[in-house]
């Protein structure tokens, strides 16, 4: 007997064996519907005691408007995928309270199929893979265009009754993904923008990066290229630009620590300008709707009795708009420093810059637009 030969066939036979095992794993047997439950149990898009889904639970009647309903309820995303049989594109009406976004939600033939996406720009865009219907409730609901409408014919540091706070909306990382492509963050007139974040060719989409249905990012995705990344918390230390924006001599700080910077000088400006220019002081907090409240005691904090709907910001100007927009815009992705942080640094500059013309920015030459 050549034992050779048989060890030969025996190690082939041993490769093929585990060959086919890893291809069974890997083409044939998909995710447990255990495991994938088990993740979306535990996301926002299951979370039956969020706001996203009780907000309009006390309405009379209790139904979540037409204008909110595909990306806040079941029926009302079946609604707008034509998947419940009516147009697609559009919700026809407001939808039950009492659902969250159920495995149907996503796992229907229109949403399985669909690759067009239109944003609150009126811009629609072909995404390839399927993060596109991600990106149908994670853009916002204003734009570069809104605010333009807004504001227009209305001298900039004039305070206009007509005028008021804009919001961007929430969890807009789609429209920061995208940048110029959609122009969901104010973009200035004769500025460019950068478009679509390219990262890395396997990691470029939504459910690239985020599990699709625990939503979180597995830092271990990350590691092989941000060497520093060994757990979720080290996400937002990430940092691979060598261009030192934020002016302050460190070029190894996270990038989310350079958009904070900037952030942080915006807002200051932001304050002076409300308080010198317009004679309003004003100060912000991101977890209270509308988020910008009048200063009465002009000490620069949100205090508790300021932070009520009654309090609202309402002297504003269209220059305040514009910056106001920007500013609320990148608090509305905690995400930004992955999703596209040039685009977030872009808009914050340009907003500072758009300040500086009647306030003085701390700084600001220090700064670098991307």
């Amino acid at each position: 007997m050549n034992w050779s030969t048989v060890l030969t066939a025996g190690l082939v036979l041993m490769g093929l064996t585990g060959l086919i095992i890893w291809g069974y794993q890997f083409f044939v047997a998909p995710e447990s519907v255990e495991s994938t439950t088990e993740k979306w149990t535990r996301a926002g898009h299951a979370d039956a005691r969020s706001p996203s889904f009780t907000h309009w639970d006390a309405d009379e009647p209790p139904l979540i408007p037409q204008n909110c309903a595909k990306c806040h309820s079941l029926n009302g995303h079946l609604d707008f995928l034509g998947a419940d049989g009516t147009t697609a594109g559009q919700v026809d009406g407001p939808a039950p309270v009492g659902s969250v976004l159920y495995c149907s939600t996503c796992h229907n033939i229109p949403a399985h199929e669909g690759r067009t996406v239109e944003f609150p720009s009126g811009i629609q865009v072909q995404e390839p893979s399927a993060s596109a219907g991600c990106m149908h409730c994670h853009q916002g609901r204003a734009a570069t265009q809104t605010v333009t409408r807004a504001i227009a014919e209305l001298g900039l540091d004039t305070v206009s009754e007509d005028l008021g706070f804009i919001n961007v909306h929430y969890a807009v990382a789609a429209a920061t993904l995208l940048g110029d492509e959609v122009q969901v963050g104010y973009q200035y007139d004769g500025k460019s923008y950068v478009g679509r974040y390219e990262h890395v060719e396997d990691y470029s989409t939504c459910i690239q990066c985020h599990d699709a249905h625990s939503t979180q990012v597995d830092p271990d995705l990350c590691s092989p290229c941000h060497y520093n990344v060994v757990d979720a918390a080290d996400l937002r230390h990430i940092r691979s630009s060598e261009v030192d924006y934020d002016g302050d001599g460190d070029v190894s700080a996270p990038i989310a620590d350079e958009i904070a910077a900037l952030d942080s000088a915006l807002y200051a400006a932001l304050q002076d300008y409300a308080a010198t220019v317009i004679g309003t002081p004003i100060v912000y907090d991101g977890g209270a709707f509308p988020y910008y409240f009048v200063d009465t005691n002009a000490n620069g904090v949100a205090d508790g009795g300021e932070v009520n709907f009654g309090n609202r910001y309402a002297t504003w100007t269209p220059r305040l708009v514009r910056t106001v927009y920007n500013h609320n815009y990148v608090h509305k992705d905690r995400g930004a420093y992955s999703h596209n942080p040039r685009y977030a640094l872009q808009l914050l500059y340009d907003s500072l810059q758009d300040l500086g013309e009647k306030v003085s920015v701390a700084d600001f030459d220090r700064f670098v637009r991307p």
